[in-house]
C-alpha cells in the first residue's frame, strides 16, 4: 500500500468535513423551502356555505343503497292552506334525516313561520309571465310545476355527487311513508333517467289526463339526472302546454318530450276516492305503501277517531315495521271453516267459509267515486272490485288495530272487534271472538326486489274470545289455500 504524506491526509480530512457540512446545509435548506408532504400537518378543511335546508345534513357517502337521506322533497302548498295542512307533514317528516322545502305562493304571517320540526318554507318565484288557458282551472298549476326547477336550482352544486339521488314532489296533504319510498326507489339506478309514480284510482281520471302520467298528489319521484335535464327545459314546456289542467300534467308532458316514460309503482296512492277506504287498505297490492293523498276527502282510517288521530294510530305500526304496513296475509282455520285476511297494522277480517285468495285480492267496494253524479263511467276503477254487503250481518267480522309492540325477536299486534249494530247472530264460529293477536318478524325491504306474499297459521287458543295468528315466510312450494 503506498504511503500518503501527512499533509495530504490532513487536507483530505478537512475537505471531507467541509463537503459534509455543505451537504447538510443544503439538505436543511431544502427541507425548509420544500417540506415533505408526508410530514406536513393536515390542512384545515374549507367548508362551503351550508344549504338553506331544515337539516344541515353532513356530506353523505355516495355508496350503498338509496335511503331517505338521498331524497330531496318539494312540497306544494299555499299561504292559506299551510297552517292547517302542516300537521300532515308532522306525521312523516324526519327533521334529522330528510331534506326539502315547502313552496308557498306568498309569505305566511301570524306566527306561522319556519318550524324546526318541518321542512323550511320558500316563496315560489313569480310565474305570472307563463300562459294558462285551461277553462275553469287554477293557474297556480304553473307555479307548482316550476317547483321541480326551483328545487334543483336551490341545491345544485351544494352537495357532493350522489348525495341527492331523487327529487320527490308532493302536495301538502300527501302523507309519505319515507322508509318505503326510499326502499321502492332503491330498486332503480338513480344515475339513469327515471320518472316514478302512480296513476289515479278512477278510470275516468286517467282517461282525462293520461295513463302514462304520475299523479302529483300521490307523489312524483324523479331521478336527479332527469331532474337536472327537466330544470333546463321546463320553462319552454310551460309555454307549449298552457292548455293542460294541472302541474303534474305539465311535468309529464315535458318529461315525455325528454323521451322518458312512467315507471309505475302501485304503492303511490292518489286516492281519487271518497268515503271509507277499508276496501282499499285491507287489500293493498304486493308492494310497499309509499303515499296516501286526499285524506281530507275520506272518512278517518279508524272508527271512533278523527283524521289526525287515526293517522297517528296508523304510524304507531309504521314506525315499528314500515315495510309490512298494510301487507295482506291470508290463512285458514280448516276445523272451523274460517278464512282470515290480515292487513298488518290496520285490520283483520274473518270470513265464514273458504274464501279463495284471488277473490280476496279484489277490493271490497266500501268507497265511492271521486266524481259524484257525473256518468256511469265514474264508478269504474283501474283495479278489480267486489261487493261489500249492505247488510252488516253478511259482512266479515272486522277487527281494527288496537296496539302494536316489538319484543326481542317478534312483533306483536293486537286487533279489537268492530261491532256494527250488534250483528252477531249469523256468525256461529266467530260470535264470541273479540280479539286477534298477530305475531310476525320485521319485514326487510329486500323483499321488494322479488316480492312474495307471506303465509300465516291460525294457532291453537284456550279461549274462543281470542284468535292467535303467526305470520311467516311461505315454504318453497306452499300454496295459500285451505288444505284438505
Amino acid at each position: 500500500m503506498p504511503c500518503i504524506p501527512l499533509s495530504v491526509r490532513s487536507l483530505s480530512s478537512s475537505l471531507l468535513r467541509s463537503l459534509l457540512f455543505l451537504s447538510m446545509t443544503i439538505f436543511l435548506l431544502y427541507l425548509l423551502l420544500f417540506p415533505n408532504p408526508l410530514l406536513r400537518p393536515p390542512a384545515a378543511s374549507s367548508s362551503s356555505a351550508a344549504p338553506t335546508l331544515a337539516t344541515a345534513a353532513p356530506t353523505l357517502a355516495t355508496a350503498g343503497a338509496t335511503s331517505v337521506h338521498h331524497l330531496l322533497f318539494g312540497i306544494a302548498s299555499s299561504a292559506r292552506a299551510w297552517p292547517r295542512r302542516r300537521d300532515y307533514l308532522r306525521l312523516w317528516w324526519r327533521p334529522a334525516l330528510m331534506r326539502g322545502f315547502v313552496f308557498l305562493d306568498s309569505g305566511v304571517g301570524g306566527g306561522v313561520g319556519d318550524d324546526p320540526t318541518l321542512p323550511p318554507t320558500r316563496v315560489s318565484a313569480d310565474a305570472s309571465r307563463f300562459p294558462y288557458s285551461f277553462k275553469g282551472g287554477l293557474r297556480s298549476a304553473v307555479r307548482v310545476a316550476r317547483i321541480a326547477k326551483e328545487l334543483v336550482e336551490a341545491v345544485d352544486g351544494r352537495f357532493a355527487p350522489g348525495d341527492v339521488r331523487w327529487i320527490v314532489l308532493g302536495d301538502d296533504d300527501t302523507v309519505f311513508f319515507p322508509e318505503n319510498l326510499a326502499g321502492t326507489l332503491a330498486k332503480y339506478d338513480w344515475e339513469r333517467l327515471y320518472y316514478v309514480g302512480g296513476r289515479s284510482e278512477g278510470l275516468t281520471q286517467n282517461m282525462a289526463h293520461s295513463f302514462g302520467m304520475a299523479f302529483g298528489g300521490g307523489g312524483i319521484a324523479i331521478s336527479y339526472p332527469l331532474a337536472r335535464a327537466l330544470a333546463k327545459v321546463l320553462d319552454s314546456c310551460l309555454v307549449r302546454y298552457a292548455h293542460l289542467y294541472g302541474s303534474d300534467a305539465r311535468i309529464f308532458a315535458c318529461i315525455t318530450e325528454l323521451g322518458v316514460g312512467l315507471t309505475y309503482e302501485p304503492g303511490f296512492h292518489q286516492v281519487d276516492l271518497r268515503g271509507d277506504l277499508l276496501g282499499v287498505l285491507s287489500a293493498h297490492p304486493l308492494a310497499p305503501l309509499v303515499s296516501l293523498h286526499h285524506l281530507d276527502n275520506v272518512e278517518p282510517l279508524f272508527p271512533s277517531m278523527n283524521r289526525t288521530m287515526a293517522l297517528k294510530h296508523l304510524f304507531e305500526a309504521v314506525n315499528v315495521d314500515p315495510a309490512r304496513i298494510l301487507q295482506q296475509t291470508v290463512c285458514y282455520d280448516r276445523l272451523k271453516m274460517l278464512t282470515v285476511s290480515v292487513s298488518w297494522g290496520y285490520t283483520v277480517q274473518v270470513f265464514e267459509g273458504n274464501q279463495l285468495l284471488p277473490d280476496l285480492l279484489s277490493l271490497q267496494q266500501t268507497f265511492a267515486p271521486w266524481r259524484r253524479n257525473r256518468n256511469i263511467a265514474s264508478g269504474f276503477y283501474i283495479f278489480n272490485t267486489r261487493e261489500f254487503p249492505r247488510d252488516p250481518c253478511k259482512r266479515p267480522a272486522i277487527f281494527f288495530l288496537e296496539r302494536v309492540f316489538s319484543g326481542r325477536h317478534r312483533i306483536n299486534s293486537n286487533y279489537s272487534r268492530h261491532v256494527t249494530n250488534d250483528c252477531l247472530q249469523g256468525m256461529s264460529s266467530t260470535k264470541n271472538l273479540q280479539q286477534i293477536r298477530v305475531s310476525s318478524q320485521q319485514l326487510n325491504h329486500d323483499i321488494w326486489q322479488a316480492p312474495r306474499r307471506q303465509c300465516c297459521d291460525v294457532l291453537p287458543s284456550s279461549t274462543d274470545t281470542v284468535m292467535k295468528i303467526d305470520v311467516r315466510k311461505c315454504k318453497d312450494d306452499e300454496l295459500i289455500a285451505m288444505q284438505p
